[in-house]
């Protein structure tokens, strides 16, 4: 059968990305304590595409995907799966992610209770001139209460929960777990979120708070100084979203840096 993507183009432009996006598929992550947990995934994948291809063959990616599917990831052993993908498709460069939701078993803080809890998360590997570069991102739901509205009221202050998205890189012989970057994270709000609270716990988790206030300079700041000081990590970028229970509008900040 004729081939047209195979065809030469004559408009002499140098495609740099392109591929397959919000492609679903169960992917096999592997968990800190030695488990492994299925998980719904849905992917991007692109290569870059030279001038004088007309196009790419896009079922290609997808073939690679559902070979590597069923192989349990650590995140950077994306990279495999993602030189097999520019290989097949004669490239120069690729990048591919997923997106998943993962789910931590979390206890209550004083009942002791567990349930699941899940976050958004990421493995993304691009491959370029500069060699590999891996990236884990998460996305931690945490509380924060009020600085000012503590100062100011006689009663009560207002809280709310927030949205902490870390991306961090590191190299290829380095590794961080999940677990262990959620838990950063989740400790340097006013409280960490649960799943199940009983009312002993609601009250720990309340009062804990309040003597906690974080603004979400406070939150971001925080987290800054953890991945600063961590000795794996040599870029990331942390985005914290409050959303604000006494104003019809968020409160923000953002930081990225490049470490090393």
């Amino acid at each position: 059968m004729k081939d047209i993507q195979n065809l030469e183009d004559n408009r002499n432009v140098d495609i740099q990305k392109v591929g397959i996006k919000h492609i679903e598929l169960p992917l096999i992550i592997q968990r800190k304590n030695n488990s492994n947990q299925t998980v719904y995934a849905k992917a991007r994948v692109n290569v870059s595409l030279p001038k004088h291809y007309k196009g790419t063959h896009m079922s290609r990616f997808v073939e690679v995907l559902n070979e590597w599917r069923t192989k349990d990831l650590l995140g950077v052993d994306i990279k495999d799966c993602l030189e097999k993908i520019i290989k097949k498709l004669h490239a120069q460069s690729g990048e591919l992610e997923f997106k998943f939701k993962y789910f931590v078993e979390k206890k209550s803080p004083v009942t002791g209770l567990k349930a699941p809890m899940s976050y958004d998360c990421s493995f993304e590997g691009i491959i370029d001139y500069d060699g590999y570069k891996f990236i884990l991102g998460v996305k931690v739901p945490v509380t924060t209460l009020c600085p000012c509205s503590k100062e100011i009221s006689d009663n009560g202050a207002h809280n709310q929960r927030a949205i902490v998205s870390v991306k961090v890189s590191y190299d290829e012989n380095e590794h961080i777990w999940l677990e262990d970057l959620i838990e950063l994270i989740e400790n340097c709000g006013s409280s960490p979120v649960y799943s199940l609270l009983k009312r002993e716990d609601e009250k720990f988790v309340t009062e804990h708070a309040f003597d906690n206030p974080k603004f979400v300079e406070d939150v971001l700041r925080d987290v800054v100084v953890k991945l600063r000081k961590h000795p794996a990590i040599n870029y990331f970028e942390v985005d914290c979203e409050a959303f604000e229970s006494i104003h019809n509008h968020s409160a923000w900040a953002y930081q990225k840096e490049l470490l090393r």
